[in-house]
């Protein structure tokens, strides 16, 4: 198997990897590679298959056909390896309820050959105040930067990071922010699955979108916001608009805020502000802007709720 991409050695390969659960393909052919010190951000809609395309990276569960190297081992048959050298970072997990976070942090060190220091990433990650508090008695927040603390602190090479930042305040997910790109700057290799965009947008320096198993688009932020997408026209109203009556076609983002299907002209600009005129709508904001990724996203994978 090559894992050597663009003269870059690759931290992950995956190639033509299937995951079946019965008559069902979880994941249908996935290829994709990780450059060592390279930061990858995995973005789907619930159900796409990221969760179980992790897992098997991890080691946690085997392909169906196809294969997989991390950091040159097959975690399929060398699980144990693979995870000495990686850092898991589980969504809402990661910590026994009843043990206090220093111990937790303690207890971890003490498997991993050069640990980082235990009371630093409490200092880092803002946790002083709740060192000395069981598990079960921290905010959400505080859980997701202990489960961070957690994946990092053997040093890994590589870091699967699950929505870092959930439920996480504003100054807390910056400072999570920083401190992962303090680990590109010190190549370790990331992957990092959200479902915030801006997260993405910030953060990334190539993103995979997958939907039904398979990869539907890959590239980095920029190059996915302006892959033939051009210009386009949101709006903002003081009430709700009759799109049916618009003599240009536009969607519904959420109350009160609209969106062009097709790029915007000088003509359509006018029918537009003439239709809302007639039917008695303010006009509040009108900008013209490239597409961001979560418009990439929704347009890729759908706007339709999954189950």
């Amino acid at each position: 198997m090559n894992t050597t991409f663009d003269g870059h050695e690759a931290a992950l390969v995956v190639d033509s990897v299937v995951k079946a659960f019965g008559a069902t393909r979880a994941v249908d052919g996935l290829s994709f590679h990780v450059s060592r010190g390279e930061l990858l951000c995995f973005l789907g809609p619930n159900g796409a298959g990221k969760t179980t395309t992790i897992e098997m990276c991890e080691g946690f569960a085997a392909p169906t056909s196809g294969s997989i190297r991390v950091l040159g081992l097959d975690p399929a048959t060398n699980p144990d390896g693979v995870r000495e050298r990686i850092g898991i970072m589980l969504q809402g997990g990661g910590s026994y309820s009843g043990i206090r976070v220093r111990e937790m942090l303690e207890l971890t060190a003490r498997y991993s050959r050069n640990p980082l220091d235990p009371d630093w990433l409490i200092e880092v990650l803002g946790l002083e105040g709740v060192a000395k508090n069981t598990y079960r008695r921290l905010s959400g927040g505080q859980q997701q930067r202990l489960s961070l603390a957690l994946a990092l602190i053997g040093r890994p090479e590589l870091v699967f990071l699950d929505e870092p930042t959930a439920g996480m305040d504003a100054q807390s997910r910056l400072a999570v922010w920083e401190l992962i790109r303090a680990l590109k700057r010190d190549g370790v290799t990331v992957v990092l699955t959200t479902h915030l965009m801006d997260e993405a947008e910030a953060l990334a320096d190539r993103v995979i979108i997958i939907d039904h198993g398979r990869k539907v688009a890959e590239g980095t932020p920029a190059e996915l916001m302006d892959d033939n997408r051009g210009a386009q026209l949101t709006f903002e109203t003081d009430c709700e608009v009759d799109l049916a009556a618009l003599p240009v076609k536009a969607i519904a983002q959420r109350p009160l805020h609209y969106a062009l299907a097709d790029a915007p002209t000088p003509a359509t600009i006018a029918a537009l502000t003439a239709a809302l005129a007639d039917q008695g709508v303010l006009l509040r904001r009108l900008d013209a802007a490239h597409a961001t990724l979560e418009d990439v996203f929704l347009e890729l994978t759908g706007r339709e709720l999954r189950s």
